[in-house]
């Protein structure tokens, strides 16, 4: 059996929570592409059952212990065999016609890859002003980002995500692919048939008008270079 035509990469710390539902997603999306698809799971300094579960659920784990999301992301995209690259964090899961959609939409030579739209796990009036605030900022720049999905060849152009960034490695990683994909001649697309759901326990912590009324902390996230509001919000975040 040749290699999978999927990889999807999960960057993990201490996601006992999540880490099966995420998964339960891929393998519901991996229906209409069975043997496929690998599942690479980064474990990050994870002191709970994080990798008995992925182990359980048959994917494959390794470690990376940097607190650098860009860096654990672009150490599983090493591993990966797929002829496209999937990334997905572990406390979202996607639509089971996502990978579908991703193939079709790879399967035109003028896509260089993309992003999908993000829903919440709960709404209120303060995450409902978050989520279209984002949105607005997505339209404004024709990018999005949640689930990343790209050739591995486009990836490896790129360099993968800017490991020089401990934050907002994922909005960087989008404007260089689309970046790219004018240069080249390709669309840089928001997929249509696949989305995912994730879960707001950032919310739950900070508030549901944190993005209003933390505007330092949200400056700081996106510039990329503060370690300590990135320890705080990902790599020590205890929920």
């Amino acid at each position: 059996m040749g290699p999978p035509k999927f990889s999807v990469v999960i960057p993990a710390r201490n996601e006992e929570r999540f880490i099966g539902v995420c998964l339960d997603s891929i393998r519901a999306a991996s229906d209409a592409c069975p043997g496929d698809v690998e599942v690479i799971v980064v474990l990050n300094r994870c002191s709970d059952k994080t990798e008995e579960i992925a182990k359980a659920w048959g994917a494959r784990t390794i470690r990376e212990d940097a607190r650098n999301l860009a860096r654990i992301r672009n150490a599983g995209a090493r591993e990966a065999q797929g002829r496209i690259l999937v990334t997905i964090d572990a406390d979202s899961r996607m639509t089971a016609g996502t990978l579908t959609a991703i193939d079709c939409a790879l399967a035109y030579a003028a896509t260089i890859g993309g992003g999908v739209h993000i829903f919440p796990d709960r709404y209120s009036m303060g995450i409902r002003v978050t989520v279209w605030l984002f949105r607005l900022m997505m339209l404004a720049g024709r990018f999005s980002g949640g689930l990343f999905w790209c050739r591995r060849d486009d990836f490896e152009a790129l360099g993968g995500f800017d490991e020089r960034l401990v934050s907002g490695e994922d909005i960087d990683f989008a404007l260089r692919l689309k970046a790219l994909g004018r240069k080249t001649g390709r669309r840089f697309e928001t997929l249509r048939g696949g989305h995912i759901v994730t879960s707001c326990r950032k919310f739950d912590e900070y508030g549901d008008w944190c993005v209003l009324t933390k505007p330092l902390l949200v400056w700081r996230l996106f510039r990329g270079n503060h370690q300590r509001e990135a320890d705080a919000f990902y790599y020590e975040f205890k929920r």
